[in-house]
């Protein structure tokens, strides 16, 4: 399964293990972020409605975590939808994930094809609505490893159409379709993270989930 939050989850994840984080322990709960951040001396991060979540210490900005200062480290990571579709994948007995956003684009199509499994690409969207980003990143992965699988879902079709239709400015097609995530990120003076979270091969490493940690 690939996990998708493209604003700005799975971005971040992908770009901090990129910059040479140890790993990323996603967890579901601020409290929980608090609780493990302590025990493990780790980074607590997260967002909630897309703003700093109150008692952590850092936010799910890509720039917050460039090499100088997240090598080596651990982040332990809280997201309004991105960690939460994740440990909901994990409860329904997911076998593998992944995490997939643009900036990682390439290394998650040339898994998935290495991998020749059957796949679904989990959006994880905004608070349980369907969001334009998280498909568009869908529709991208879909047109370039369409002719490795069969494809015989309607919303595999709308996704791949959509991105289609987007390129090749994904973020002009965000703006112009006045996208619900782009305003509200817009408002909090992000144009830049949304910018780089919509810029394919940034942070071009494959984040994997394994044993509670997402590593390269």
């Amino acid at each position: 399964m690939v996990i998708i939050d493209v604003l700005r989850a799975t971005s971040t994840i992908a770009t901090a293990l990129f910059n040479g984080a140890k790993c990323i322990i996603p967890v579901d709960s601020i409290s929980r972020c608090i609780e493990l951040g302590k025990q493990i001396d780790g980074i607590t991060a997260g967002e909630r409605d897309g703003m700093i979540a109150e008692g952590l210490s850092y936010g799910n900005s890509p720039f917050e975590y460039p090499e100088v200062f997240i090598k080596g480290k651990t982040l332990v990571l809280t997201t309004t939808n991105g960690t939460k579709l994740l440990h909901m994948a994990l409860e329904r007995g997911a076998s593998q994930i992944v995490t997939g956003s643009f900036p990682n684009l390439s290394a998650v199509c040339e898994y998935l094809v290495q991998q020749n499994k059957h796949v679904i690409l989990g959006c994880a969207a905004w608070k349980d609505r369907v969001n334009i980003e998280d498909t568009l990143f869908a529709g991208a992965v879909i047109n370039r490893v369409k002719e490795h699988f069969d494809i015989n879902c309607d919303s595999s079709r709308i996704a791949e159409s959509l991105y289609n239709c987007a390129t090749p400015d994904l973020y002009e097609f965000m703006k112009k379709q006045e996208a619900s995530h782009y305003h509200r990120l817009t408002n909090y003076g992000l144009e830049k993270d949304i910018r780089y979270a919509l810029t394919p091969d940034t942070a071009n490493v494959l984040p994997f989930y394994e044993d509670g940690k997402l590593v390269i």
